[in-house]
Order: structure tokens, then sequence, then C-alpha cells
């Protein structure tokens, strides 16, 4: 896969900005059908940096039902997220 296709967005939420600060380690949003090799490849090829090791949480869809269509059942959608710990020194910088 390009890289551009693995990584989809970064994730900015309290707990992820907390663990960029404290632990050098980044949350992003990844496409499902990849894996921990591509997505440490995918990081280092777009950030310029060194990966030390890939967390991966699969996010599973949720059953709700939605009001405007009768009470039809439905999904909310899952999502792949992946956490990269990054080597010592190395830093991702969004702006």
């Amino acid at each position: 896969m390009i890289a551009n296709t693995i990584l989809r967005e970064f994730r900015v939420t309290e707990k992820a900005a907390n663990l960029a600060a404290n632990l050098n380690q980044y949350t992003f949003e990844v496409n499902p059908r990849a894996n921990r090799k591509e997505v440490a490849r995918a990081v280092e090829k777009v950030f310029n940096v060194s990966v030390t090791k890939v967390n991966i949480l699969n996010r599973k869809p949720k059953a709700k039902t939605d009001r405007s269509r009768g009470g039809r059942p439905g999904t909310k959608g899952g999502l792949k997220k992946a956490i990269v710990s990054l080597k010592e020194g190395d830093k991702i910088e969004l702006v």
C-alpha cells in the first residue's frame, strides 16, 4: 500500500496528546487492511523518524437504531487505530 493511503488521520485527543508529550507515542487512524509493518514504514517515510514499536487497536462497529428512518437498525462505523512509539530523540511536529 502507498503511505498516503495507510495513514488516514492524526488523532488529536487528550489521551493522544498525553502519550505524545510523555511517552513519545503518536496515535493515527489507519487503513483497516494495513498491518504493523506497513504502518511503521509509512510513518518512517512520511515523517522521517525511526519507529520502535506499533500497537494496533480495532474498534468494532456499534449497532444503533436510527429514529429518522423509522427505527431501522444500522451501524456506526468502526475504525483501526495505531499507536506508534518513536526512537528517543525523534519527534513529529504537526502544525
